[in-house]
């Protein structure tokens, strides 16, 4: 005889379960339970985490067979332990399902018994969250009435079944459910499933056994409490009956469960009868992806067509052989796997972007294929890299594309809704992202409910934490905070933070990654309402449908590319020039002279200290220079001692060799140091025999934020890969140190180089058209590492004239204005000032008419409020009218209030509504940068610290003052940078 487990609730259920579905997988199959329902509440968000824990567990003892056959193995080195396994030779099979919960009273799970039940199981959970608000899902009777195809359904009996709940099943009971009979574990389940028993009867309907588990293991009990009081907001003091009262609501195996339903022996063998009615398998759905077939032409041919008139644009001068004949290869390849649908759609997309004016960038493996830059998707020519295609569309690989295009990041959401509208939200929906629990999370939310103080969540939060290793806190830091280690609460209190970290707590979008079917996907997947309007997701996140091998198309937002769009619409409308991304003249010597200066404040990329500091040392002088100084200034390459060795190489100080010519090929344009992913791969497969599978577990463990363990798994099997081809140890260990390092942040080649088509566009932008640059800037705002008032001096060092806000000039964004001698100047816009509301601006502007002469006529022309009047006067926008700050303000404040009717609207005998003229003392210099500061963050006049220069170096002659800084190349760089000697 054996047993199902048919109502399980993982963490998922959020803030309810105590356990992961990997947990429960794991722990099912050690128990060896035959199968394993996983029924979140109105949820199945955690069902691809246990197959694919399932999947993970049938390879293990598919290796342990082998091994088995095969005992003489290479030797396993001393360093590694053998990794502790439980005896497991038999794997669950699972079966989705959903604890569906209804306005009636009632919860029923509901089970597929095949596709068709999974589509009608994933459409009621879409019918239910989309009617209610993020998170919430409103369920009644009547939706599972009139949709039950292809279910199997469990009625739940409560503790304390109310008249409403025995109506509900008197309706549900023309469904023919199954009576779920679970224990309670109060000394009265005997006389509960006897009673349940012959409720069922009498609705001719049959009983299942489940022990409805909270969690994998009791040893999860105190974790379950401390979930339950997060969620309802109280602390465990005052959980009262709400506390489990003990740890019995656990999985449990064969055995433990014939005791418990001792005399019901029917409902537990009725386990495996449903479970065998249930078929349905999470690895049987089929993903189809849109057909794309439009006009009769089939998306093999429209894609062929597509690209070879893109290739003729992107070389008008005539097709080079290399390029077409890349093209037919990449295009055979392609439509082997029958990928032409994805490449399609991501050029509909991009060609919607283009029709309104919205610049965009593609990047990403695939991206930078010749197939998407004949498209128009990326703009960055195939010949920079040195990767082959193969690499990233791979039959022996069996991956979908990858390609991430980055939008305006003001405009993106008009590209979202158009996906909206030409799929329909019932085929087209963003992925979720799970939220873990993280330290400082985990730290206070697990301490409030612990009781902890405030001070005390204060003290683990923000010193004790970043000291913490697995094995718990530094007990010497807890004592130096004030905090004493053999506290009984606080030892608990910390073991249970370890223990939540890695929790899901609730689900949030994705960043843009977009999942599009050519059916419903509401049928492949629960849709859902997102937190923000006119957006809807599904409940999986990007490695569960990585896990299904779902496609998806990334739509991300790039401020840059918003600043370069306004640019190229400054230099169309004051230059008459059109430049697009692929059109900027390229290797321009002066705009990489810059770069080397470290003159890079507000360009893409190479804004931040640590890449000011790399610049000079680097020297760029071609486009690749500039995909290494993307790439090589990030934790990965920086961690694993990357820089130091290429500068040195790169500056001849250092010779470049390479153990093997095999290797050669794969690190020749990087002098030998490893810097992106596609390189460590390669490193992997060419130097340690790795296969095509393992190097992509290898590059899924050089993900970004992946943590170190993922890659260390590989060691063994890379060391040995080396040391076989011929390789010395010592090499070896430096090249996995080094790969290794990309466990924090290592760049593909494919990334970094569309990154540097944006590096150096903002680059020649900066030099050539400086106003222009900085204008665009400003107005792509809030962005980058720098505040207005920095762009605005940097600005003026470079020769720009910068004018002030003026209520008779300004607009909402700031401008470039053309002098008497044909000079561009940039002039402060509205939108610099503090609590300035773009529709006021709006209203002033079509007022203006020849302009204003005072106070009184904007408040009498536009209709703005006194309030407006005084934010416009604290920044000084009256002073080209010869009313200074001050006298508007008095002006401004003596205005009547908009909604107050006077008893006297005009001028009556003279009298106006001002009061008398008076003469206010001026402000001083000090006073007027302090206000320009307050109102727009930014002055035009004096710097601040010149005020007070002469506090600061007494007795120094002011000429010396006044002498130009120190070039930037000339300082000496960061210390986390510093040449080694002699460099």
């Amino acid at each position: 005889m054996g047993f199902a487990e048919l109502s399980i609730t993982t963490n998922f259920t959020f803030l309810g379960g105590g356990s992961h579905p990997e947990d429960y997988a794991r722990r099912a199959a050690i128990l060896g339970v035959d199968a394993i329902a996983i029924a979140d509440e109105n949820s199945v968000a955690g069902i691809v985490r246990a197959w694919s824990e399932l999947q993970k567990i049938q390879q293990e003892i598919d290796d342990a067979k082998v091994a088995a056959r095969d005992p003489i193995g290479p030797p396993k080195p001393a360093h590694v332990p053998a990794a502790p396994r439980a005896n497991i030779d038999h794997v669950p099979r699972l079966l989705p399902a959903s604890r569906l919960i209804f306005t009636e009273g009632i919860q029923i799970t509901a089970l597929p018994r095949d596709r068709i039940g999974w589509a009608t199981l994933c459409r009621l959970l879409s019918l239910g969250r989309l009617r209610a608000e993020k998170g919430a899902c409103i369920l009644h009777l009547d939706d599972l009435i009139t949709r039950h195809e292809g279910l199997e359904l469990l009625i739940h009996v409560p503790r304390h079944p109310s008249k409403g709940w025995y109506r509900a099943v008197k309706r549900a009971s023309r469904l023919s459910p199954w009576m779920c009979l679970s224990p309670q574990y109060d000394g009265q389940d005997t006389v509960r499933f006897a009673a349940y028993t012959r409720l069922a009867d009498s609705l001719d309907l049959r009983t299942v056994a489940s022990a409805r588990p909270l969690m994998h293991h009791g040893s999860r009990r105190r974790l379950t409490d401390v979930l339950t009081c997060i969620r309802e907001g109280i602390r465990v003091e005052d959980l009262g009956t709400a506390a489990q009262a003990n740890a019995e609501q656990r999985l449990r195996g064969l055995d433990e469960m014939q005791r418990i339903f001792e005399g019901h022996e029917e409902a537990l063998a009725h386990t495996l009868t449903l479970a065998e009615r249930c078929q349905f398998d999470i690895a049987s759905l089929r993903y189809e992806y849109p057909s794309e077939i439009a006009d009769g032409e089939t998306a093999a041919d429209r894609l062929r067509r597509l690209a070879k008139q893109g290739l003729r644009w992107r070389y008008p001068q005539g097709v080079p052989e290399r390029a077409a004949t890349q093209l037919d290869h990449e295009l055979s390849l392609i439509a082997k796997l029958g990928y032409e649908p994805y490449f399609l759609t991501v050029n509909d997309i991009v060609a919607f972007a283009r029709s309104r004016n919205i610049l965009c960038q593609g990047r990403g493996s695939a991206a930078n294929s010749i197939t998407c830059y004949a498209l128009g998707v990326t703009s960055v020519s195939p010949e920079i890299g040195t990767m082959v295609f193969e690499r990233f569309v791979s039959e022996a690989r069996n991956e979908p594309p990858d390609i991430d295009v980055d939008f305006e990041h003001e405009r993106r959401e008009e590209v979202i809704q158009h996906i909206y509208e030409r799929y329909g939200r019932h085929r087209a929906g963003l992925c979720a992202t799970v939220i873990h629990y993280r330290s400082k999370r985990a730290v206070r939310e697990v301490g409030r409910a612990m009781g902890l103080s405030e001070d005390i969540l204060s003290a683990l939060s923000s010193q004790i934490w970043g000291s913490w290793s697995n094995a718990g806190p530094d007990v010497s830091r807890l004592r130096e905070v004030g905090l004493d280690p053999n506290s009984p609460r606080l030892i608990q209190t910390i073991g249970l933070i370890q223990e939540i970290i890695g929790f899901p707590r609730h689900l949030s979008q994705h960043v843009g990654g977009f999942v599009i079917t050519e059916g419903r996907l509401d049928e492949l997947v629960p849709i859902e309402n997102a937190s923000m309007e006119d957006r809807t997701v599904i409940c999986w996140d990007k490695d569960d449908i990585d896990a299904l091998g779902i496609l998806k198309v990334d739509i991300l937002a790039l401020g840059m590319l918003t600043c370069i769009r306004k640019a190229f619409d400054l230099l169309k409308r004051h230059h008459q020039t059109e430049y697009t991304l692929a059109t900027l003249p390229p290797e321009d010597p002066a705009t990489y002279d810059m770069l080397c200066r470290a003159d890079s404040l507000g360009v893409f990329q190479v804004e931040s200290r640590a890449q000011m500091n790399f610049l000079p040392r680097m020297r760029p002088r071609c486009f690749y220079d500039l995909v290494i100084q993307v790439a090589i200034i990030r934790p990965g390459p920086i961690q694993g001692d990357m820089v130091h060795p290429f500068i040195r190489r790169r500056n001849g100080e250092e010779e470049v060799s390479f153990p093997s010519d095999a290797l050669g090929r794969v690190l020749g344009k990087t002098l030998g140091v490893p810097l992106f992913q596609e390189q460590a791969m390669q490193i992997a497969i060419t130097g340690a025999g790795f296969s095509p599978e393992e190097a992509d577990r290898l590059r899924r463990a050089l993900a970004t934020f992946k943590k170190h363990g993922n890659v260390s798994e590989l060691r063994t099997r890379f060391l040995r890969g080396m040391r076989d081809n011929g390789y010395d140890d010592d090499f070896a260990e430096r090249c996995f140190s080094q790969i290794e390092g990309f466990g924090a942040y290592g760049f593909p080649e494919s990334h970094a180089a569309s990154f540097a088509l944006l590096v150096y566009a903002s680059s020649w932008l900066k030099y050539h058209h400086p106003g222009i640059f900085a204008c665009s800037l400003l107005n792509a705002q809030p962005m980058g590492f720098y505040a207005p008032a920095q762009i605005v001096r940097d600005a003026r060092e470079h020769g720009v004239e910068v004018r002030p806000v003026c209520v008779n000039r300004s607009h909402w964004d700031n401008v470039m204005e053309r002098k008497d001698n044909g000079e561009l100047v940039l002039r402060l816009g509205f939108r610099q000032i503090k609590a300035m509301r773009e529709e006021e601006v709006d209203w002033l502007i079509a007022a203006r008419g020849n302009g204003y002469t005072s106070v009184e006529d904007v408040w009498r022309l536009a209709g703005l409020d006194a309030q407006t009047l005084t934010i416009l006067a604290e920044a000084d926008t009256f002073a080209a009218l010869g009313i200074s700050r001050r006298d508007a303000l008095w002006a401004a404040r003596a205005l009547t209030p908009k909604n107050e009717l006077p008893l006297f609207k005009g001028d009556l005998d003279g009298e106006g509504i001002f009061e008398p003229a008076v003469h206010l003392p001026q402000m001083t210099e000090g006073e007027n940068v302090v206000e320009d500061y307050v109102s727009m963050r930014l002055t035009l006049r004096t710097h601040p610290l010149a005020l007070i220069r002469n506090r600061l170096s007494p007795g120094i002659d002011p000429r010396l003052l006044a002498e130009p800084p120190t070039p930037r190349e000339e300082k000496k760089p960061c210390k986390a940078f510093d040449a080694p000697s002699g460099a």
